[in-house]
């Protein structure tokens, strides 16, 4: 299944309706990697975010997606500068 990055937080809550999958998995981060940049969040404030305490991850869980989270950031980052050279 092909899942579109969702582009607010509505849509992201929405994708609790899908049976979960890689793909979902992936669309979910990209998704909220793409609204933070859009609400002007750093990568360091998303980190942050992250790494707080909450009743969803233990710690490990929430290094693992933090690290996740960095390198989909970086990769997105890439993807647009590509994107970006190819149309000129």
């Amino acid at each position: 299944m092909n899942y579109s990055i969702p582009a607010t937080a509505q849509e992201v809550v929405a994708l609790r309706q899908q049976p979960i999958d890689g793909e979902l998995i992936v669309a979910a981060i990209a998704g909220v990697i793409a609204i933070a940049r859009s609400q002007g969040q750093s990568l360091e404030d998303l980190t942050a975010e992250l790494l707080a305490e909450d009743a969803w991850l233990d710690s490990q869980q929430r290094l693992w997606l933090k690290d996740v989270v960095i390198d989909t950031w970086s990769g997105l980052s890439l993807a647009k500068e590509t994107v970006k050279i190819a149309l000129v």
